[in-house]
């Protein structure tokens, strides 16, 4: 590979399911759930309904030091609503297979970990295909009891909580 190929494959633009977490924190800072999301020290002292804006590090530190939370993983969501805690991960899934399969699973991974709080897994692209015969469409008929949703759903569920 020469250098001219190492400079274009170097500014090409992220892939689409790499760009979610920032599209996602954006949608929510701009209102998209009805209410504009809060730091840390305002959704900590408060009892209101809430969707919490910190950085990875301090999103994490507060799910596991005030709901249990207990993977390494970070989250890309943490709400409350009518009393109740929300966390959750935001995934864009393109494809089938490979790195796609791997986003799926950490979703899948936040849904079964151990939290004092209601765990949800915010995904949107191709799992929704009708008669879709992957791990994905299996896991999302065989366990409705998960909250697996579009972030198109999710103002919704949160207001009924």
């Amino acid at each position: 590979m020469g250098l001219e190929r190492i400079f274009e494959r170097c500014t090409e633009p992220k892939e689409t399911n790499r760009q979610i977490d920032p599209m996602f924190r954006r949608w929510l800072r701009k209102g998209g759930l009805g209410i504009l999301p809060v730091p840390l020290d305002a959704f900590m002292s408060g009892t209101q309904d809430a969707v919490l804006d910190a950085s990875d590090a301090e999103m994490l530190d507060f799910a596991r030091s005030a709901l249990g939370y207990e993977r390494d993983k970070g989250l890309d969501f943490i709400a409350r609503f009518n009393g109740k805690y929300v966390i959750g991960e935001a995934k864009f899934l393109t494809e089938f297979g490979g790195n796609q399969d791997n986003q799926f699973e950490d979703a899948i991974d936040t849904l079964e970990a151990k939290a004092n709080a209601t765990k949800i897994a915010i995904l949107d692209g191709i799992l929704y295909i009708k008669n879709c015969r992957r791990k994905i469409c299996k896991i999302l008929n065989e366990r409705p009891d998960y909250n697996i949703m579009s972030a198109l759903l999710l103002r919704e569920f949160l207001y009924q909580l």
